[in-house]
């Protein structure tokens, strides 16, 4: 059996900390992504090796248990030890098996731990006496989903593979932010519970703070002295602003109920903020340039 070097996986030190393993394997979990990649065998495989190497690193208990074993390895290999005749046996946590590849659907993109994982991994870690990983009194087994900010808005589904072999459609409801977690009842190790942890892709039309939204829009500066309409981009799609005489840049308008669902009522929305930008016209034609220069020596 081969040794897997999950920090080499996520591509971190092995000093890094919790929050630099978490940026890695968001990364690579985005670029190696199935939905990014269909029909990619080689990126599928990928992706699982990333998977199993974040749910080892982002974990303190596993970590520490992966990191001793990594240098049990060292110290056999730098000994002259063969790679073969490494007692991975000593390795082995004992107890019962716990059926990873039911989590998120057998040999799947999300499923399909390796040998290595499941000798080290398997069940209690009774030997070494430091109790169960997995076991049911945890919080749950997590694992990350990525999702766009338009699913966020509309609400999303995916699709978790059930013990018995069918799949479990999940929705994820409206109004998820990153962090948020939507749990299956029952769907993880030994029946504990397992929860989608969502992180939502960066839009660049919107910044987000909880149910509110901010944009810009940009005007030309003539809109903004004599009124009309500006363009805004809505999650729903774009509507006109209107833009009163006298409008000046940078100037924030709200519009109420074009913001982020409530994950709690999604017909309860928070408001989207409409920041003004000003253009000014780079090139004048003879007649605009005189306009203005009349305009400019009359005294306001």
């Amino acid at each position: 059996m081969d040794y897997k070097d999950y920090y080499k996986t996520l591509g971190v030190e092995r000093k890094a900390s919790a929050d630099e393993i978490r940026a890695a394997y968001r990364k690579l979990a985005m670029k190696y992504h199935p939905d990014k990649n269909p029909g990619d065998k080689k990126a599928e495989e990928k992706f699982k090796e990333i998977n199993e190497a974040y749910q080892v690193l982002s974990d303190e208990q596993k970590r520490t248990h992966y990191d001793r074993l990594g240098s049990a390895y060292s110290n056999y290999r730098s000994t002259g030890g063969r790679p073969g005749d490494f007692r991975w046996e000593d390795w082995e946590t004992r107890g019962g098996n716990v059926n990873m590849d039911d989590l998120f659907g057998g040999s799947g993109a999300t499923g399909g731990f390796s040998d290595f994982f499941r000798m080290i991994f398997g069940e209690a870690m009774r030997s070494q006496g430091r109790g169960n990983p997995f076991a049911q009194d945890s919080p749950g087994y997590e694992q990350e989903v990525g999702i766009t900010f338009q699913e966020a808005y509309d609400g999303t589904s995916r699709q978790v593979q059930k013990p018995n072999g069918s799949k479990l459609t999940v929705r994820i409801p409206p109004g998820v932010k990153t962090g948020s977690r939507v749990r299956v009842a029952g769907l993880g190790p030994d029946g504990s519970d397992l929860y989608l942890l969502i992180q939502v892709e960066e839009d660049e039309r919107f910044q987000r703070d909880a149910g509110n939204l901010t944009t810009t829009s940009t005007v030309d500066v003539f809109t903004l002295i004599l009124g009309g309409d500006a363009e805004v981009e809505t999650p729903t799609g774009k509507v006109k602003l209107g833009i009163p005489p006298g409008t000046q840049p940078e100037q924030v308008f709200r519009l109420a109920g074009r913001g982020m669902p409530s994950v709690k009522d999604a017909n309860a929305k928070g408001d989207l903020y409409v920041k003004l930008k000003v253009q000014v016209p780079k090139y004048l034609t003879s007649r605009q340039r005189e306009l203005i220069e009349e305009a400019s020596r009359i005294k306001f």
